[in-house]
C-alpha cells in the first residue's frame, strides 16, 4: 500500500487494482454521481482499464487517492488533486460511498489534501468546483476556507468555482 497522507481517521494512499471493485461500486450508485458529470462504470473491467491509464502520478507527482477508514481499512471513496492541463490550475475533487456523507470525512481529506498541496508540492492555488445545487460539496469547501471565485461553463455545464490561495 502506498500511502500518501494519513488523518485522524483516515488513510489516504494511490489508485491500485484493488480498488476497482470498490470504484465500480461508487460510481454505480446515481445518488454519488448525480451532481459529477460522470457516468458510472459499465463494469468493473472498466474499472481495472481506468485504474491500469491512469497516469496522473506519473504526470504531475499526485492525483486522486483512494480514501480508508484507519480503523478498519475500509474503502469509502477517493479525495485529492488533479492537475487540469488546459486549465494551468490544480482542482481538488472528492467523492465518497453515500453511507459515509454527513460524517466530516470528504472535510477531513480534503482539509489534508490542500495541506499536502500547499506545504509539499509547494501550489500556490488550488480551486475546487461543483455543480450550483450540490450543497453539500459547496459547504465542504466553505468549511476548508475556501472562497467563491466565479462562476464557470465546461462541457455544457455550470459550476461554481472556489478557491484557496497560498499565502
Amino acid at each position: 500500500m502506498n500511502i500518501i497522507l494519513t488523518t485522524e481517521r483516515l488513510i489516504l494512499k494511490t489508485i491500485d487494482e484493488a480498488d476497482a471493485q470498490h470504484m465500480y461500486e461508487l460510481n454505480f450508485d446515481p445518488e454519488v454521481i448525480r451532481y459529477t458529470g460522470d457516468v458510472g462504470f459499465n463494469s468493473i473491467e472498466e474499472a481495472h482499464a481506468f485504474i491500469q491509464s491512469y497516469t496522473d502520478y506519473e504526470k504531475n507527482g499526485y492525483g486522486r487517492w483512494t480514501a480508508l477508514l484507519r480503523s478498519t481499512g475500509e474503502y469509502i471513496g477517493w479525495c485529492g488533486l488533479k492537475y487540469n492541463k488546459d486549465r494551468g490550475e490544480t482542482d481538488l475533487g472528492y467523492r465518497l460511498m453515500k453511507k459515509y456523507w454527513n460524517q466530516g470525512y470528504a472535510t477531513e481529506a480534503s482539509k489534508a489534501c490542500l495541506d499536502y498541496g500547499f506545504s509539499e508540492l509547494g501550489l500556490k492555488r488550488i480551486i475546487a468546483c461543483a455543480a450550483p445545487a450540490n450543497k453539500a460539496s459547496i459547504r465542504v469547501m466553505e468549511k476548508l476556507g475556501m472562497q467563491f471565485e466565479k462562476m464557470i461553463g465546461e462541457e455544457g455545464e455550470e459550476w461554481v468555482q472556489y478557491v484557496m490561495v497560498n499565502g
